[in-house]
């Protein structure tokens, strides 16, 4: 991984499925065995900031996000990416089957949203979980 410059840097994994807790017989509430998160390869896609009322949504997945991307970048295989960055509030997808995924917001209605500041490697763990119920 870089050392100089600025940009974001993270891990991208996979979670689907039912991620409730297990009761046992005994009245226990246990996790199940189950990895939490699987690393994956995915293409990210860095969007100027994007507002939710910005973009379109149709089953879990944007279909539309307003303006074009500044940059993208793969993941290698263990989920691992970076891209560097000018210094910039951006929104962050990854690339699905049926359209980009982002799961968090802020509370303007800013759709994954990270700040990447001079000098500074700004670390974004994305967890794609929308064939998960929880």
């Amino acid at each position: 991984m870089k050392q100089t410059g600025q940009g974001i840097k993270g891990q991208i994994t996979w979670v689907e499925g039912n991620q409730m807790p297990l009761i046992s017989q005994s009245g226990e509430t246990t996790r199940s065995e189950r990895k939490i998160g699987e690393p994956i390869q995915r293409k990210v896609i860095i969007y100027p900031l994007t507002k939710i009322s910005d973009a379109k949504m149709e089953n879990s997945l944007f279909t539309v996000a307003n303006g074009k991307p500044i940059a993208q970048v793969e993941s290698d295989e263990e989920g691992n990416f970076e891209v560097e960055l000018a210094p910039g509030q951006y929104s962050v997808f990854t690339q699905e089957e049926g359209g980009l995924f982002a799961n968090s917001f802020d509370l303007n209605g800013n759709i994954q949203p990270i700040e990447v500041e001079k000098g500074i490697w700004s670390k974004l763990n994305i967890l794609v979980n929308y064939k998960a119920a929880y």
